[in-house]
């Protein structure tokens, strides 16, 4: 009777926490999606017809300042319409960008499948998302750069962990002078 209610509580207090870390007013430099796109990686297979491909091995993917790194990468085109959705997994895979307003995001873990046309990126399987020295980890972590939506979840028994960094004071203590 009380899990549910638990499970939007837990949530929202996820929510507020993730607001305290700053990521309101900040979302991914939309720029980038008009970026060159490169993937490297030691080697690559295609699935032509039904429009998959794959990177294997040291896969790095590149556009403006979103950086990508996994052992594998799966591309996946809709036929309908055009759009992908990436798929990395790696010990851990690693999503980096760039928000408009600067500042760094960073995430990571055993699975990250970013779907750009919907400003998406779920992050599963020992999830850690990092801005400024503050985290949050947990069993999956969905952010929307759009929205500026975040949300964590766990398992059961366990917990969605977040730690926030004290924001730098402003105006320092005088110190007395010695002489």
């Amino acid at each position: 009777m009380y899990k549910p209610f638990i499970k939007k509580l837990k949530n929202s207090v996820v929510i507020v926490a993730l607001c305290i870390l700053g990521t309101s007013n900040a979302y991914a430099k939309k720029l980038d999606l008009t970026q060159e796109l490169t993937i490297d990686a030691n080697r690559q297979s295609a699935d032509l017809k039904n429009k998959i491909f794959s990177y294997i091995d040291n896969v790095v993917i590149k556009q403006g300042t979103l950086v990508i790194k996994a052992d594998i990468v799966q591309v996946i085109n809709d036929a309908k319409t055009g759009e992908k959705t990436y798929i990395a997994k790696g010990k851990p895979a690693t999503f980096e960008q760039t928000l408009e307003d600067g500042r760094p995001i960073n995430l990571q873990a055993n699975q990250i499948k970013y779907e750009p046309s919907l400003n998406t990126v779920v992050i599963s399987g020992n999830a850690l998302l990092k801005q400024e020295g503050s985290e949050v980890s947990g069993s999956k972590i969905t952010y929307n750069s759009e929205t500026e939506y975040v949300n964590a979840e766990s398992e059961a028994n366990n917990k969605v962990k977040t730690v926030i960094q004290p924001s730098a004071k402003k105006d320092k203590i005088p110190t007395k002078d010695m002489n």
